[in-house]
């Protein structure tokens, strides 16, 4: 029980907080690449910072999305558990009346 209050209380919230703090740290990266490339006398050199820059956004995001989804997998798994006991219980009830 402890185990599902936190990842709803804490993991999970903490996971799409981090999700949206992402998608405002994309925006600026993606303007100061612009700005960059724009700017830049070595357009090459200015391509291969913007690429490295999105290579490493992209793989910092898909963690990001990969621990979150797993969190709500887990969440998921414990709320499954507690049905299924529920459900015996249920059973259990109903054939001793």
């Amino acid at each position: 029980m402890a185990e599902l209050q936190m990842l709803l209380e804490e993991e999970i919230p903490a996971g799409r907080r981090a999700l949206l703090d992402s998608f405002t740290n994309l925006e600026r990266v993606a303007e100061y690449c612009e700005s960059n490339y724009v700017q830049s006398t070595d357009k090459h050199q200015a391509l291969e910072e913007t690429k490295s820059y999105t290579t490493q956004s992209l793989a910092s995001v898909a963690y990001l999305i990969n621990t979150l989804a797993n969190n709500v997998l887990q969440m998921l798994d414990i709320q499954a558990s507690q049905l299924r006991r529920m459900e015996s219980s249920v059973n259990h009830i109903s054939q001793v009346w």
